[in-house]
């Protein structure tokens, strides 16, 4: 009985798999609803964009260093922008969560969390790897693992 459940029903590695899928997605989707209705976490409430915010304002024009801060900078409020970020974002979040186009979400969260990457450098907390260089590992693994 034991073989039974292990092998048909448990396997460990698809049970990660499906986890690491639904929590990837949920990062999104939160960074999404969080950016479009200001829930307090990342995004006040004034600053939502339903309330004529720009979900990459306070990024792009304050967190943003290295040697890519001037370019960062000046796509601080574009309109263009926020709804390529914000589309990106629902995109992302949609196909993990609904495992649809699996690798077309993963793909535009790589590109997303190394642009990302590059507005930051260097990581703060370590020379080289922070937490966007993991997602896009994570990412990868899920759309590698999506093929199967």
């Amino acid at each position: 009985m034991a073989y039974f459940i292990n092998n048909k029903f448990m396997n460990k590695q698809k049970i990660v798999n499906i986890m690491l899928r639904f929590a990837m997605g949920f990062i999104f989707l939160w960074a999404f609803f969080d950016k479009v209705f200001g829930l307090g976490f990342a995004t006040t409430a004034d600053k939502a964009w339903i309330r004529g915010g720009s979900p990459t304002t306070g990024f792009l024009a304050n967190a943003v260093q290295g040697p890519f801060k001037n370019l960062f900078h000046g796509l601080a409020g574009m309109p263009v922008i926020d709804w390529l970020f914000m589309l990106g974002l629902l995109f992302v979040g949609l196909t993990l969560i609904f495992k649809k186009y699996v690798k077309w979400g993963c793909a535009t969260g790589v590109i997303m969390l190394a642009l990302m990457y590059l507005a930051l450098l260097w990581p703060a907390n370590n020379p080289i790897i922070d937490d966007h260089l993991v997602y896009i590992l994570v990412l990868m693994l899920i759309a590698f693992k999506s093929e199967e």
